[in-house]
């Protein structure tokens, strides 16, 4: 009788194994806190992005905007070949300015939603690993 005992014991311990085995959330919360800190460095790289191009953007303004008052001083004092070459100048200077942020901007977004992506995946094969546990 007493091996009877035991090899119910043993089969009703087999039995709550996979109650026992239960994470209670963790694959999930894993993949939740992969997820939300994909978010934030996505967020960091756009917000870096922006600020370069912003930058970037107003440097060129004022280098064009300082062109073109040296132009007008120039086509005032009847110098036109220098004031256009002035205006040229700074509209050339103030374009460059602009695509190098818009270069620099658009390598921090793909590179942001390429690590948002990165932790994602993982986030996501935790969750599987996890949940094939059970």
């Amino acid at each position: 009788m007493k091996s009877i005992v035991t090899a119910s014991a043993v089969l009703a311990l087999i039995v709550a194994t996979p109650a026992l085995a239960d994470d209670g959330g963790r694959g999930e919360r894993v993949e939740q806190r992969l997820d939300a800190r994909g978010d934030r460095i996505n967020d960091r790289l756009d917000n870096r992005g922006e600020r370069i191009d912003d930058r970037l953007d107003n440097r060129g303004e004022r280098i064009d905007d300082r062109l073109d008052r040296r132009a007008d001083r120039a086509e005032a004092a009847g110098r036109d070949g220098l004031a256009n070459r002035l205006d040229a100048r700074g509209d050339r200077i103030e374009n460059r300015l602009d695509r190098r942020g818009d270069r620099i901007e658009n390598r921090n977004d793909r590179r942001g939603d390429r690590i948002d992506n990165r932790l994602d995946r993982r986030g996501d094969r935790v969750h599987r690993r996890v949940d094939r546990r059970r």
